[in-house]
């Protein structure tokens, strides 16, 4: 396996991704499109997922294929950025045709930044117009790190962010990885020098520091971010477990079903839990989509499905590492950012 051209999803030919953020509200949103409509599935195991049209998804239900998919900020006030994205998608005519009707199929999940030193005083929902932004802004290039549905992300110990991360298989297949990094758990180890995702790194991707040679790690449980949360609320009582969540999605060219979408979404959240210490917490969110172009046939779809879980996984790890190691300070930031605390 070798990361492709950009290191991104979006070396997944045909893909696009468009991020939008508003600096004041310390929050934003990101899409995933395509050129054409997307056999996606999807897997949770987190234990407190904010969702929007993720019943559409399972093996099972009628629907084949889906027209975007949105990660946002905002908790349960972004779902409504899957809404912009579906008038985007309206006015190119782009959906499902049910005789004259034309209905865009966007299927989101977000995460919670309403307590990150942002100005939440909004009148008016901000996340439509956000999600049409991102959709507005889909290209094959985008920013990691503080950008997007990453711009308010944090982590237990420092700011998080939005990753992504790519792998080309021996057989041409392409799978790649797309994550708002905003867990309850770390994404380093004690120290915030060494990322527990280092086993899985190409290439100094995110900084070359290399795995931790400390032994019994795991034990420590601090959190920089509930403090800062508590102490934002006032000293309102704030459960430790909510708050949270890791929303990703993985992509392939290569030609799954439904069921194989699900099953390599399931094989991918291995990659929060090599990445994240703890994840999948019961106030967690974690959420991992999975989706396919079609375009490339496999040879031997139940040998190679194996293979493409696994790439999905490591490339999930590494899009975690790669969004804390981008992200970047802003003004009235509640937790550091990896690179200004290295020495």
């Amino acid at each position: 396996m070798t990361p492709g051209a950009k290191n991104l999803i979006t070396d997944v030919p045909g893909l696009m991704v468009g991020n939008a953020s508003d600096a004041d509200l310390k929050s934003g949103t990101t899409v995933l499109l395509a050129a054409k409509p997307l056999t996606a599935s999807v897997h949770v195991m987190g234990g407190a997922p904010g969702t929007r049209e993720t019943d559409l998804l399972a093996p099972d239900k009628s629907v084949a294929k889906i027209d975007a998919l949105v990660l946002s900020g905002g908790s349960a006030f972004g779902l409504d950025a899957c809404s912009g994205v579906v008038d985007g998608l309206r006015a190119q005519g782009r959906g499902f045709a049910l005789g004259p009707a034309i209905i865009p199929l966007v299927p989101g999940a977000i995460l919670f930044d309403l307590l990150n030193g942002g100005n939440k005083d909004w009148v008016d929902n901000p996340y439509r117009a956000l999600g049409r932004a991102a959709f507005e802004a889909a290209s094959d290039d985008f920013a990691l790190g503080s950008h997007g549905a990453g711009t308010g992300a944090l982590t237990a110990m420092l700011k998080g962010g939005l990753g992504s991360a790519s792998f080309v298989l021996e057989n041409g297949v392409t799978v790649g990885a797309l994550v708002a990094a905003n867990p309850m758990g770390s994404v380093t180890t004690p120290g915030d020098r060494h990322f527990w995702a280092a086993p899985f790194e190409v290439d100094g991707e995110f900084g070359g520091a290399g795995p931790d040679s400390a032994v019994g790690l795991g034990r420590n449980l601090d959190s920089r971010k509930m403090q800062a949360m508590r102490a934002l609320a006032a000293g309102e009582d704030l459960p430790t477990e909510r708050g949270n969540t890791t929303i990703a999605i993985v992509a392939t060219d290569a030609a799954l079903t439904k069921a194989e979408c699900q099953r390599m979404a399931t094989a991918a959240h291995d990659g929060i839990g090599r990445a994240t210490v703890p994840a999948h917490a019961p106030g967690d969110g974690d959420l991992v989509f999975a989706a396919s172009t079609g375009t490339r046939v496999l040879a031997s779809p139940e040998a190679e499905l194996g293979q493409i879980g696994h790439a999905a996984a490591l490339c999930l790890s590494r899009a975690i590492a790669r969004a804390v190691y981008s992200a970047r300070p802003a003004e009235k930031d509640l937790l550091p950012c990896w690179s200004a605390i290295q020495t």
